[in-house]
């Protein structure tokens, strides 16, 4: 049995309530989303409340209840898990932004994950607002963000969740990251 089949086979009984199945899985993609968690939160302030621990076990609770979702394997998994870690981190920057009433909120690095060169960070709202307008405008585009920059899955692994070629995947990376660096740079 391929990892990709395994992984898928996990997950649909996961999904279902299978307790054996939620604790093998959590063994086979621990090590994965906790490198995923630790990128992530290695742009984030350095007094951050949320830990990539909590950040990892969040999104695998959110991970096991998604039973709408026709699993395809790994790469699909970690796309996922890269979606919901990003909105995990949002909604935490609006809770602590709210709390602040106003104050600037937790910092993504750009420069290392987009390629963009900046003097500095920019607001992970800003971010996750500039992503939901490329969403509208081509939601592939911002779907190829998430995954590369989120959840650090390489060009094969996009264009397999995407079902598109590797030279599609790089296209849409390209213009993403320069229509990413028009709308928050200004540049």
């Amino acid at each position: 049995m391929t990892d990709q089949s395994h992984v898928t086979r996990l997950l649909q009984a996961a999904t279902q309530g299978d307790s054996a199945a939620s604790a093998e899985l959590i063994d086979v993609v621990y090590r994965d989303l906790r490198r995923q968690a630790q990128r992530l939160m290695r742009n984030e302030r350095t007094n951050h409340t949320l830990q990539p621990t909590a950040l990892v076990h969040e999104a695998f609770m959110h991970l096991i209840r998604q039973d709408r979702i026709d699993w395809q394997g790994r790469s699909h998994f970690f796309a996922v898990a890269a979606t919901l870690m990003r909105r995990i981190l949002v909604d935490h920057a609006r809770r602590r932004t709210a709390a602040r009433r106003g104050g600037g909120g937790p910092r993504v690095s750009l420069e290392e994950g987009l390629g963009l060169t900046i003097e500095s960070d920019t607001d992970v709202l800003a971010l996750h607002d500039a992503l939901e307008t490329l969403a509208t405008l081509d939601d592939r585009q911002a779907q190829v963000v998430v995954m590369r920059f989120f959840g650090g899955l390489t060009v094969p692994e996009v264009a397999a969740v995407l079902g598109v070629s590797r030279r599609t995947v790089d296209g849409d990376w390209a213009m993403a990251r320069a229509w990413l660096k028009r709308e928050l740079l200004g540049a």
